[in-house]
């Protein structure tokens, strides 16, 4: 893996860069989740066209070192990834973000500016409050998740989550939860984003309110079939298809 000093997060973070043709889609993942553990089998699928793919660890994930004196908000997160884009000179790149992904995609994506080609959400925390995992995650404090309830979380969990979770961080895990559970108005982000943009749903998630909003202001919206949540795990050739159909 490739790494860099991030000044944001004072610590180094590494990311795949995989070869491929095209502008290049940069990959942000959720909580508790790694881009090199989640979307290596999206990104060698047929559907996925050989586009050229980063694949970024945040701080506090995977691959990436884990400082425990910073604060992972999602904000400081989209610093980060601009600061990767910005260390590759990438002059324009695709953004894809997946739930917390999500949120520090559109915020990434207004600090980059006219370096981004357009922006790719899938079931992002577009409000404050958090989704499911987050707000079980914050219900205790930091200090009681970390000694306790993180590795009871895993030893639970029988997806593939539990696995890029086991590596990633307690304490960055903690407070991304608190971050999107803080929140900010990512939705009014995302719709006036003046970027090309896609929401990109499980069919297993639906319905969905802000799904049905953005479909009814005239927002591209896609539906992936027998997947929910987990997408790039239930259905990654469908995700690589239609993440592939959005950059072309």
């Amino acid at each position: 893996m490739d790494s860099f000093f991030s000044p944001t997060a004072n610590c180094r973070v590494r990311w795949q860069d995989l070869p491929g043709n095209g502008v290049p889609l940069v990959f942000i993942h959720g909580l508790g989740c790694a881009s090199s553990c989640e979307y290596p089998r999206v990104v060698v699928d047929s559907a996925f066209g050989g586009r050229r793919a980063i694949l970024l660890d945040l701080p506090g994930c995977g691959y990436s070192e884990k400082p425990q004196d910073y604060r992972y908000t999602i904000a400081e997160q989209a610093r980060v990834v601009a600061e990767l884009v910005a260390h590759l000179g990438l002059e324009s790149c695709f953004l894809y973000g997946h739930s917390m992904g999500g949120s520090i995609g559109i915020e990434a994506a207004a600090l980059l500016g006219d370096r981004v080609a357009g922006l790719v959400v899938s079931e992002p925390n577009f409000h404050p409050g958090g989704g499911f995992f987050s707000r079980q995650i914050c219900s205790h404090s930091e200090e009681t998740f970390i000694e306790v309830i993180c590795q009871q979380m895993i030893a639970e969990d029988k997806s593939p989550w539990a696995g890029s979770m086991a590596v990633d961080a307690p304490w960055a895990v903690w407070r991304g939860a608190a971050s999107l559970v803080a929140g900010n108005d990512w939705f009014m982000q995302f719709v006036n984003l003046p970027k090309p943009k896609q929401l990109i749903f499980g069919e297993d998630s639906l319905p969905d309110d802000d799904f049905s909003r953005l479909s009814a202001l005239g927002v591209s919206t896609v539906v992936l079939p027998a997947c929910g949540h987990s997408m790039s795990w239930e259905n990654p050739g469908a995700l690589a298809g239609a993440l592939a159909a959005f950059c072309r």
